[in-house]
């Protein structure tokens, strides 16, 4: 469901197929820099109801995958 919603998100903000987007995906790859990324995760925790911090790298589409759900957790 994460993945889902997030690489809907990600096909949406750079008008590709989400079905180009995988676990191992770096953002660099979809060319998101780091304030992207700040707008994304906002638009996320909006969405989904959760606060997310950026306290680790996250480098790749699973890495914000797993964070979410790491956060959904508690």
């Amino acid at each position: 469901m994460i993945f889902e919603k997030l690489s809907a998100l990600l096909a949406e903000h750079n008008n590709i197929p989400a079905s180009d987007i995988a676990m191992d995906t770096t953002f660099e790859s979809l060319g998101i820099d780091s304030l992207d990324t700040v707008e994304m995760v906002m638009e996320l925790e909006e969405d989904l109801g959760v606060e997310l911090e950026l306290d680790e790298k996250v480098a790749t589409v699973g890495d914000l995958v797993h964070l979410i759900e790491k956060k959904m957790e508690k």
